[in-house]
């Protein structure tokens, strides 16, 4: 099977694309990671800016990883149906990176995993704090809600 040089271009440039894809993928799962573990940080300080901040950080990430994952998926593809005729060398570099998103993954759903725990506890934490919570006003009446006291008798003089 002779490949003309226009189709070599083409798988060239499928792997090329393929391998930056997956960098950026990984890039992106990096950058997840240090939002997760900065997260853990603002639950252990009760720091509600900064938690919400992260979480939105992390909205946008997860979007982006979404995004990102529709167009590797079909180029998966694409270069498992040419990969018997790529390079062995090329083959191994995109298995490492894949395997090293593999890692990243599981580091990530780990460190989710902690910083669910960390919010279920802090979550318990201040349920209890509103459930001790004591109304000091709760067995007084209202001095709104009281009548004032009225006449009921009229005395009339002439």
């Amino acid at each position: 099977m002779e490949l003309t040089q226009e189709e070599l271009n083409e798988r060239v440039a499928l792997l090329k694309k393929f391998r930056g894809l997956l960098e950026q993928q990984r890039a992106k799962f990096q950058e997840y990671l240090t939002v997760l573990e900065k997260q853990q940080d603002s639950i252990s300080t009760e720091n509600p800016d900064a938690l919400l901040a992260h979480t939105e950080l992390e909205q946008q990430i997860v979007k982006n990883l979404t995004n990102l994952q529709k167009v590797i998926v079909p180029m998966s593809k694409m270069y498992n149906a040419v990969s018997p005729v790529s390079k062995e060398s090329d083959d191994i570099a995109i298995a490492k990176l894949q395997n090293d998103l593999s890692d990243l993954q599981d580091k990530v759903l780990k460190q989710n995993e902690i910083n669910r725990d960390l919010l279920r506890v802090h979550i318990d934490h201040l349920k209890g704090q509103i459930n001790n919570f004591k109304n000091p006003y709760r067995n007084l009446s209202s001095v709104y809600a009281q009548k004032a006291p009225v006449a009921t008798m009229v005395a009339v003089e002439v």
